[in-house]
């Protein structure tokens, strides 16, 4: 397979297996033009890329920036506050404003869920998912697929364990959903009142207990808890959630001695796993981030190819 089969990255529910591999495929040679000393290219010269963000970030966004501009790609940020938004322009108004500038890409962060799809049908620019709500972030997915399959050469026959507030997780669908077309198995576990009973339907298995889901995994994934997603209640307090919830030294050891620790950031240390955790050698987190703007640089580089064919 040579290229995407839309113009648009929606979620990894959207892509096939192949298209999968080829993204990973090819963020290996742009991961090495990272690292060459010279990370100018002109894949994307005269093309424009606009990331429109109506919530936080720093590693998605700063990521996509860079991907664009070192592929020679024009760069425009659009955020909730200085924009037309704030005067209460729509969604649809604003996608179609900047899409009538011949703008190529538009990656947009939202926190409704299906925001990218309902944009993608009703604009030339193509279309990137940087987060829907609790819906999905797929390049996260790909980035962390990719560190996957660079540090442990396969993907296929994993076991991942993915820890912490499941439910509120875009992270963990996207995850979810790629993992098990790659032939991966995933466990998941938190707290009940952030585990839900659907994810058991899609062939995760739920653990209630995290010993259970992370003993003798490859991957260890930690998830940031999403304050923001949530209403009060769902745990008693941050003490009690990082003693029953946290990824401590003692959990990292019930997985198998060179798995891989993950976490998409940011991290709240001491919450969802203590500083010597983050920082321990089996971590790759920060390799996470490097690994995110080669990922994105191959989505730019393989949807410009789609839109040119």
């Amino acid at each position: 397979m040579t290229k995407l089969r839309s113009k648009d990255l929606l979620g990894m529910q959207q892509l096939e297996a192949d298209e999968i591999n080829l993204i990973l495929d090819t963020a290996r040679t742009m991961k090495q033009i990272m690292q060459s000393g010279n990370k100018k290219t002109a894949h994307l010269q005269g093309k424009s890329a606009i990331t429109l963000f109506y919530e936080n970030s720093t590693r998605t966004r700063l990521s996509f920036e860079n991907a664009a501009k070192y592929m020679g790609c024009n760069t425009g940020s659009i955020s909730t506050s200085g924009s037309s938004i704030q005067k209460g322009e729509s969604l649809l108004d604003t996608a179609v404003t900047i899409d009538r500038m011949a703008t190529d890409f538009i990656v947009i962060r939202h926190p409704h869920a299906g925001a990218p799809h309902y944009l993608a049908p009703r604009v030339n620019a193509s279309i990137i998912n940087a987060g829907d709500g609790m819906n999905e972030h797929p390049t996260q997915s790909l980035l962390d697929l990719y560190t996957m399959r660079d540090k442990l050469g396969r993907l296929d026959g994993l076991k991942v364990a993915i820890i912490g507030d499941i439910s509120h997780s875009r992270v963990a669908r996207s995850n979810l959903w790629a993992l098990k077309k790659l032939g991966s198995e995933v466990y998941v576990s938190g707290p009940g009142t952030m585990l839900p009973v659907q994810f058991a339907q899609t062939g995760a298995h739920v653990c209630h207990r995290v010993a259970d889901a992370v003993e003798g995994a490859d991957v260890v994934m930690g998830l940031r808890i999403q304050l923001e997603r949530q209403e009060a209640g769902l745990f008693p307090s941050v003490p009690e959630y990082s003693r029953f919830y946290g990824i401590s030294p003692e959990v990292l050891r019930l997985a198998k001695p060179q798995a891989l620790l993950m976490h998409p950031g940011p991290a709240n240390h001491g919450v969802e796993l203590p500083t010597e955790v983050y920082n321990c050698d089996q971590s790759v987190i920060s390799e996470q981030v490097t690994n995110g703007v080669a990922v994105r640089m191959a989505v730019l580089y393989l949807l410009n190819i789609r839109r040119n064919s």
